[in-house]
């Protein structure tokens, strides 16, 4: 099966080498977070987390039900906006999709949070505790000194209401955007998302050799700090950072150690609430569409999808998996 999928990978990124002209991935342009309660989920990222809710829609019919895969659909959706970045958050009124699984660690492979960048991390975590959000994290960690790239970034994960991982993130001076070292608000914007991965070059055959993401930064990062920061004791990350010309990032966590996360669970679909989707904006949806094709890439939806604009913000769009299992959407 392994080899079967490394075989995939590389007719990727033989398509996307003999369709190098064709526009790649421009933008990541939000990413979609599956909720159980919307009204209760706005109310956190807005109240805790000081996002702004931009809009509301409620969708449903065929044209959705191809692309997300899941037939009789109809959900629920809010943007937000922390920043320049947002984020969606939908709720499925049917079908209901199956709950954040009680035991999910942070090497499970479904694992995917936000970065949200605070200017204080102290006063970021002392906020945090007055709401009452439940850790991840033991608690607020600084990454030591002899780690180069991460060398005293602050970082916490904890918890939205439906067991999501989030996290905070504080930049020293000298690393990091030069905008996320504003003072004068407390929570700043999303860096980057990132996501676990079990094979760091299967997945940049992904996404920088197929959809033209360039690698901003790589880490080796281990030690007590980062143990108690993904609470998974004897934890060695291989940290690669991805971006496009504009949004926030996307970041690959492969753990070097321990080696026991868990693959996605099996049939897992869009109304799951594992099922984040990032969305990267692309300038010609049908090469894009062809290079996957001629890769092999699993597809969710049957193809590119015309969806009405008024709803979705964008006119056509597709679903796909990355090697992991990740779901992202190329819209345009």
């Amino acid at each position: 099966m392994r080899a079967r999928r490394l075989a995939v990978l590389a007719l990727l990124f033989c398509a996307a080498a003999a369709g190098a002209q064709a526009p790649l991935a421009t933008e990541v342009a939000s990413v979609a977070i599956p909720v159980s309660d919307l009204d209760r989920s706005v109310a956190f990222y807005t109240d805790v987390l000081t996002f702004q809710e931009v809009g509301r829609t409620e969708v449903a019919g065929e044209a959705w039900e191809r692309l997300e895969g899941v037939f009789g659909l109809r959900m629920r959706t809010a943007r937000l906006r922390l920043g320049s970045e947002q984020i969606e958050l939908v709720e499925y009124l049917a079908p209901e999709g199956r709950p954040v699984p009680a035991d999910s660690r942070s090497n499970d492979l479904w694992f995917q949070h936000v970065a949200v960048i605070v200017s204080d991390m102290a006063k970021a975590y002392a906020h945090l505790r007055a709401h009452k959000v439940r850790h991840a994290s033991s608690g607020p960690q600084r990454l030591p000194d002899w780690n180069r790239s991460a060398g005293g970034i602050e970082a916490f994960y904890f918890k939205d209401p439906d067991g999501h991982a989030l996290e905070v993130l504080a930049f020293p001076p000298g690393k990091g955007d030069p905008r996320w070292q504003e003072k004068s608000r407390l929570f700043l914007g999303i860096d980057h998302t990132a996501i676990v991965v079990s094979d760091t070059e299967a997945s940049l055959r992904f996404y920088r050799d197929a959809l033209g993401l360039r690698v901003a930064g790589e880490s080796e990062n281990s030690g007590v700090e980062q143990e108690h920061l993904n609470n998974v004791f004897g934890a060695r990350l291989r940290i690669t950072g991805l971006r496009a010309s504009q949004g926030p990032g996307i970041e690959f966590l492969q753990y070097l150690a321990p080696s026991d996360g868990r693959p996605r669970p099996a049939g897992t679909r869009a109304n799951d609430l594992i099922a984040w989707q990032t969305r990267l904006r692309v300038g010609d949806a049908s090469a894009v569409e062809k290079a996957l094709r001629a890769g092999r890439a699993p597809f969710l939806s049957p193809g590119l999808v015309r969806v009405p604009v008024a709803e979705a913000g964008f006119a056509e769009a597709l679903l796909v998996a990355d090697p992991d299992g990740h779901q992202v959407q190329l819209v345009r």
